[in-house]
């Protein structure tokens, strides 16, 4: 993925856009800030860039606004063009027909979507399905080449209506409704997820498998060899906090780390 065994994707948490509770009124400085930890995600070797709403809490279920959109993808847009790496897009909560509109427009590699198959309990509300309206709007767009990363069994959300359905299965059903990639997570940000649930995949999915959370310098060992990709924030922030700008020296560490790999 992205040309490497297992590859390094670094998170560029957008700070509250415009609709959002803290939005601060000054869309470039957002910008601006945005763009600066993609420059150093990029000095620091990360091998592709994923931009996120994260500060717009408390979110919306299943659809952002108008105005969301529009300043998500003059964000992205510029984070493409000045950095030149695969660039891909995820708007908080599942919203993820609009995450695809923002990747066409920029041009983007891939989008990582929630509530792609099965139906789960969100700490925002229900998550239904999108894969069928999610990859017909995507072949209506003629826009194949946006990759579709899926979560399954995702943090922050409660599973107890899938409780019968495995990790397994849940990617199996992710390949055939036609995802690109699945994505595993701990049970919130900044928690790695269990071994014996990446080693599942490994053993059984057909699909790639990348990391959503809790990946760390000291870790990377064990995950590295059973994944396709690692998606990185928190650590990568200064103090280790997803809020904080990205502390070049901790990039610096989760290049070095996962280097040894590819």
């Amino acid at each position: 993925m992205f040309g490497k065994k297992c590859s390094l994707i670094a998170v560029v948490h957008v700070h509250a856009l415009p609709g959002a509770a803290g939005y601060s009124g000054d869309m470039q400085k957002i910008v601006q800030a945005a763009l600066d930890d993609a420059k150093l995600y990029k000095e620091g070797g990360v091998d592709a860039i994923m931009v996120e709403n994260m500060h717009d809490v408390p979110y919306l279920t299943g659809y952002v606004d108008p105005e969301t959109v529009a300043a998500m993808t003059v964000v992205a847009n510029t984070i493409k063009v000045q950095t030149g790496l695969p660039v891909g897009v995820q708007l908080l909560a599942g919203a993820n027909i609009e995450a695809l509109g923002v990747a066409v427009a920029c041009n983007l590699d891939f989008i990582r979507v929630e509530g792609f198959v099965f139906a789960h309990v969100g700490d925002e509300g229900i998550h239904d399905s999108c894969a069928a309206k999610l990859v017909r709007r995507r072949a209506n767009l003629k826009a194949g080449h946006i990759k579709i990363f899926a979560d399954i069994k995702k943090k922050h959300s409660a599973h107890a209506i899938t409780g019968d359905v495995s990790l397994l299965e849940t990617a199996e059903a992710a390949e055939f409704f036609r995802a690109d990639a699945v994505i595993v997570t701990g049970s919130a940000t900044g928690k790695e997820p269990a071994l014996a649930d990446v080693e599942s995949l490994k053993q059984g999915a057909k699909l790639p498998v990348l990391i959503g959370s809790g990946i760390t310098p000291a870790n990377i060992p064990k995950y590295a060899p059973l994944a396709d990709g690692l998606i990185v924030g928190s650590y990568a922030k200064h103090d280790g906090y997803w809020q904080n700008a990205v502390d070049p020296g901790r990039v610096k560490e989760l290049s070095e780390a996962i280097a040894k790999f590819n």
